[in-house]
């Protein structure tokens, strides 16, 4: 089959692979229909993740059609987490705190391809109008669905009265924007620094858009940021603009430096949560919001070939390409 291969850092070749293969009872066969390019795949092609080593196929945010087994012919979203369905956090409905996790596109082959493994326990079935390419968005918006739906647990206050501050106008982090809209959140801004995001951030008309190198977020201001960047830089700006009991969301996983002003978490009774993908029950509710238009059209994605894939990854390092997500066809 053809796959698009992470070989080496800053290298992807489109080349023959051999094709997939089931690894055991209960898996099924699915022929991607599209996928899109993860901020995670990314940090891989970068050599920034021991845990994907080359040669290996990446991508994980993927819909397709089944080609075998129960669902055989159905056109289904991959929940591209695996995990042992028998520990205490999976039976506590919490899969993605599962200490035997696994993802396509880490330690086995991923979606980047014409075809892809996978237990069928981890299929969708898609709504059958439903395009791929939005279809394969779930991922990253049930990313964004399960962030918001930890902060609003803890917030002093109804969602719908908070004021937010989104960093990181990546697929994530406009898909956090997009959910506290949709969840009355109308006091809303988001900061980017790369122009070409800003714009495509600024299309949904659901926050203001700032570019936070030359307008600083006001400190002490936001009930709730989401760091949907994750650096040092991003941490210590959402440390400086949430308010006194405020709540922090913290996604991104950009590096494990500092930036944790540990002092004014402490004595501002500041709520620091750190968030992991998702439970499946966030991917169904995610796609189910995402077929109904809840998030808005959704016109911002960029589709491209697999094939021209190798260029995209180059293109969103070089902060050349301003869709927050690229989906690949195969």
């Amino acid at each position: 089959m053809q796959a698009l291969v992470y070989i080496a850092n800053e290298q992807m070749a489109f080349r023959e692979e051999a094709d997939a293969e089931v690894l055991g009872p209960g898996e099924a066969l699915v022929a991607i229909e599209a996928v899109g390019i993860c901020g995670s795949d990314m940090h891989a092609y970068l050599g920034h993740d021991p845990r994907r080593v080359p040669p290996l196929i990446l991508g994980h945010e993927a819909a397709g059609k089944v080609l075998d087994g129960e669902l055989s012919g159905k056109r289904v979203v991959i929940n591209p987490l695996i995990t042992c369905g028998r520990c205490s956090h999976c039976l506590d409905g919490r899969q993605n705190l599962c200490a035997e996790r696994d993802l396509i596109g880490m330690y086995r082959p991923g979606a980047f391809a014409e075809r892809v493994a996978i237990p069928e326990t981890n299929l969708i079935e898609i709504p059958g109008d439903m395009d791929a390419s939005l279809a394969a968005l779930t991922e990253p918006a049930a990313t964004a669905t399960h962030a918001v739906n930890l902060a609003e647990r803890s917030l002093a206050r109804p969602i719908s009265e908070t004021r937010a501050l989104v960093i990181g106008g990546g697929s994530v982090g406009l898909f956090a924007a997009l959910t506290l809209h949709h969840r009355g959140v109308f006091d809303l801004m988001l900061a980017d620094t790369n122009p070409l995001r800003r714009a495509s951030a600024q299309k949904t008309a659901v926050a203001t858009v700032i570019n936070p190198i030359d307008q600083s977020a006001p400190d002490s201001t936001f009930d709730l940021v989401v760091d949907a960047v994750g650096g040092k830089a991003s941490r210590q700006a959402a440390i400086a603009a949430v308010v006194a009991g405020g709540v922090v969301m913290h996604i991104g996983l950009m590096d494990n430096d500092d930036g944790v002003d540990v002092r004014r978490i402490t004595l501002q009774e500041i709520t620091f949560i750190g968030t992991y993908t998702y439970t499946p029950l966030d991917l169904r509710t995610t796609l189910a919001q995402l077929h109904a238009g809840a998030l808005g059209p959704l016109d911002w994605i960029e589709e491209r070939p697999l094939a021209e894939g190798g260029t995209a990854f180059a293109e969103l390092h070089a902060g050349r390409c301003g869709a927050p997500k690229v989906i690949l066809r195969p």
